[in-house]
């Protein structure tokens, strides 16, 4: 309980900074990709800033024998760049290019309402979902 009590205040709190820093409205983060038209650079000080708190947060964290709730922390380890991690990035920014919009966000402008935004939480719904389907059919059918 008191696991997903935190996971919860952790996602409400990144919702929240979504919410003030405006990067739930897709025009803002179109206009950012706009490098040639009217640039919005308030995006890049989003990130500026989260890098900067994750940078402080991960050695301040890492520094505990473990996470609160967990036994040990699950810190990533794979740094290979194969075409499943290309493909996924790419359709990742592709998407984020068209819509304005990436996960988080899109759920933290659900909030707000607005039938783009839930039209977009259904597309991406359905194309993990998507992906699910076909990852399970290809590791099934691949060759040992």
């Amino acid at each position: 309980m008191k696991r997903n009590a935190a996971a919860f205040l952790a996602g409400l709190t990144f919702g929240l900074g979504l919410t003030v820093s405006q990067m739930i409205d897709p025009a803002k983060v179109l206009a950012f990709l706009d490098l040639f038209g009217d640039w919005d650079p308030t995006l890049a000080v989003v990130m500026i800033g989260a890098l900067a708190v994750t940078a402080f947060g991960y050695r301040l964290v890492l520094r505990r024998p473990a996470p609160v709730f967990e036994a040990e922390f699950l810190v990533p380890n794979r740094t290979d760049i194969d075409v499943r991690l290309v493909t996924g990035a790419a359709l990742f920014g592709v998407g984020w290019g068209i819509a304005g919009y990436c996960p988080g966000p899109a759920l933290a402008g659900l909030g707000l309402g607005g039938a783009k935004t839930l039209v977009f939480c259904v597309a991406m719904a359905t194309g993990m979902w998507l992906f699910q389907r076909v990852d399970r059919y290809l590791a099934r059918t691949a060759p040992n």
